[in-house]
């Protein structure tokens, strides 16, 4: 199983307690960025883009815990930047552990083995490892050769040492189906006990802005990757939410479901977008303009975006907002979508609007990022 029985049963009866009172904007995960800087400069990523006195800038744990216990969302994602660059991410991690949030530290791997020492294995803490497909694939979307090499050997040493891995695969223009496919296998034999995956967004800051997917071009690249899945893969997402990404389902965003904390506050109106900040949640949830946001709203910025941050969280919602859709969720959960016309996207798979180039960072910029 993806997820531990009693995780699913702490977001299960939360989100009951939501629908119950009422509540029809509530936070399921909370996206906690404690810092920006990275050790890696990704080209699809625009968070090491700052200057170097906002990348130097980091959330202390008790600035952390205060976002935390103000959300009081069950989950909570710890993203950046890089976390296992935070000096002080391991009192970060026991507060959050402390408080029986569900955490997951979100990290290229590159620090792991150096940091693991730090942690306790616990049902609470999940090391979610940025992966972004087979090796070749992976090293060239992250900007650095032997990448995927030290994330596997990270994972085999988190999973020996009794730690929950996940693998977290964000997926651009390009992407072939069939390595997709196979990298699942790979991660399946490896041990990881599920695997989260997404679209790109197009980060105004990254530095390469020709490689993000258009919402056609998502749902046919989901729908090659997904179809005729075997019983072995297992995903860390909602079962609806794939179905999402495959083009089987329309929601409307939902950015409260998963908000943003980090250095400059509550970030309106979500993960991927900056619009301004708040200085509470509660502020946050009155005083953005939420009809603003979401492919309905007409914003260009939301046009193609199908990230897990703003619909994930429609996904949940739909399956506790009615019989129907609780039925529909245990059936995604054991459909294998068997699909022939798919097949035939594995073999003619869509090429890239673009031709794809690698974009590597200067390193006396990523030189100042680890400072």
């Amino acid at each position: 199983m993806a997820v531990p029985v009693s995780q699913m049963w702490t977001v299960a009866t939360y989100v009951i307690r939501q629908k119950l009172a009422g509540r029809k904007q509530y936070p399921l995960v909370l996206m906690l960025e404690p810092l920006f800087r990275c050790n890696l400069a990704c080209a699809g990523c625009g968070k090491i883009q700052y200057p170097a006195h906002i990348l130097k800038r980091q959330l202390t744990p008790e600035e952390c815990f205060q976002a935390v216990d103000e959300c009081g969302a069950p989950v909570v994602s710890i993203p950046g930047g890089e976390p296992l660059m935070h000096p002080e991410i391991e009192k970060i991690v026991e507060g959050l552990v402390a408080r029986r949030k569900y955490v997951y530290l979100c990290t290229n791997a590159l620090l792991l083995k150096e940091k693991i020492g730090l942690f306790k294995p616990t049902k609470y803490l999940t090391f979610s490892v940025h992966l972004d497909g087979q090796r070749e694939h992976h090293d060239f979307a992250v900007c650095r050769e032997g990448g995927y090499d030290i994330a596997v050997d990270a994972i085999r040493e988190a999973l020996q040492r009794g730690f929950r891995v996940t693998t977290n695969t964000t997926l651009f223009d390009g992407a072939d189906p069939k390595s997709v496919r196979a990298f699942f296998d790979e991660m399946m034999e490896l041990g990881v006990e599920g695997m989260m995956l997404s679209p790109g967004y197009s980060y105004e800051k990254a530095p390469d802005q020709q490689h993000f997917l258009g919402r056609a071009r998502t749902r046919r690249l989901f729908r090659g990757i997904l179809s005729n899945r075997t019983p072995e893969w297992r995903f860390n997402l909602s079962p609806l939410f794939l179905e999402f990404l495959m083009g089987k389902r329309h929601y409307p965003c939902t950015p409260w479901g998963m908000p943003t904390y980090n250095i400059f506050g509550w970030q309106k109106p979500c993960y991927l977008l900056q619009d301004g900040y708040a200085e509470s949640f509660d502020e946050l949830l009155r005083e953005t303009d939420w009809e603003n946001y979401g492919t309905e709203s007409g914003n260009p910025h939301c046009a193609n975006c199908m990230v897990h941050s703003g619909y994930e969280a429609s996904a949940v919602n739909d399956t506790f907002s009615s019989l129907g859709g609780f039925v529909a969720t245990v059936k995604a959960t054991f459909s294998r979508y068997p699909d022939e016309g798919a097949l035939k996207l594995l073999e003619e798979p869509i090429a890239p609007a673009h031709p794809l180039v690698q974009i590597v960072a200067p390193q006396e910029s990523l030189e100042e990022t680890r400072a």
